[in-house]
């Protein structure tokens, strides 16, 4: 790997990290920055699990305090993503691809208008929240994250947003903790049975850290309706791009 492109997947990795956690949509700038970099798509599928496990350490680093009012759930929670990420880089390693990525941009845009209904489906919900509903999404994203990954922050964030009544701020934080925990275990196994490019994965890690770092404090400032139609919208831009590239 070229010096040139070694510098261009750190600033590619501190978008990914600053989108991933404002947006959810991290791999929408990472993927095709390692495509671009040279890496075959399943190279680039690995690599990239593996090099966006620094943003959630950078951002529960940052504002990790908040995580912390509901312990015993965030570690059910925490455990549920985990087994998640297992279960999903065991299918990527043992099923073709295609088995699974024809479905990918449905679940995406579905995501992505919800994140944009979510007012009216929390009024339909009213001032109650489904725990348990939202803990078996959580298991069935983190196998998508640990399979593929590309917009899994984005249904993360409507589950939240949907099932619980948890502000944008703390979604984003919660989202960007268990998608870090689903990315870790799956870039464990990765990292033993998988074509991991490590050049790329501690070059995009490098910018992802800091970009998941400087994440949190953004988002606090944002106002939540705006950035939750822009999450919306770029969901549904990135279930276009995963239908037909």
């Amino acid at each position: 790997m070229t010096a040139a492109a070694f510098v261009m997947l750190i600033v590619a990795g501190f978008a990914s990290g600053l989108v991933g956690y404002v947006t959810g949509l991290a791999s929408i700038v990472s993927y095709p920055a390692l495509l671009f970099a040279g890496l075959s798509p399943l190279q680039a599928n690995v690599t990239n699990t593996v090099a966006l496990v620094p943003v959630g350490i950078g951002s529960s680093a940052q504002s990790g305090k908040a995580l912390l009012t509901d312990k015993r759930s965030l570690v059910r929670l925490g455990i549920l993503s985990a087994l998640g990420g297992v279960v999903g880089a065991a299918i990527l390693l043992v099923s073709p691809a295609e088995s699974f990525e024809v479905v990918v941009p449905y679940l995406v845009a579905f995501a992505s208008v919800a994140v944009l209904a979510q007012p009216f489906l929390r009024r339909l919900a009213g001032h109650r929240e489904m725990p348990r509903s939202f803990e078996v999404g959580i298991f069935a994203v983190s196998i998508y994250g640990g399979y593929f990954g590309a917009g899994a922050g984005v249904i993360f964030l409507a589950l939240s947003l949907v099932l619980t009544a948890n502000p944008l701020w703390r979604a984003s934080l919660l989202k960007s903790a268990l998608l870090g925990i689903s990315n870790l275990v799956a870039a464990l196994i990765f990292a033993v049975s998988g074509p991991v490019h490590w050049t790329a994965a501690l070059a995009m890690g490098i910018g992802c850290l800091a970009g998941g770092w400087f994440g949190p404090p953004i988002v606090r400032r944002l106002p939540p309706t705006p950035l939750r139609i822009v999450i919306g919208i770029a969901g549904l831009g990135l279930a276009v791009w995963l239908a037909i590239r």
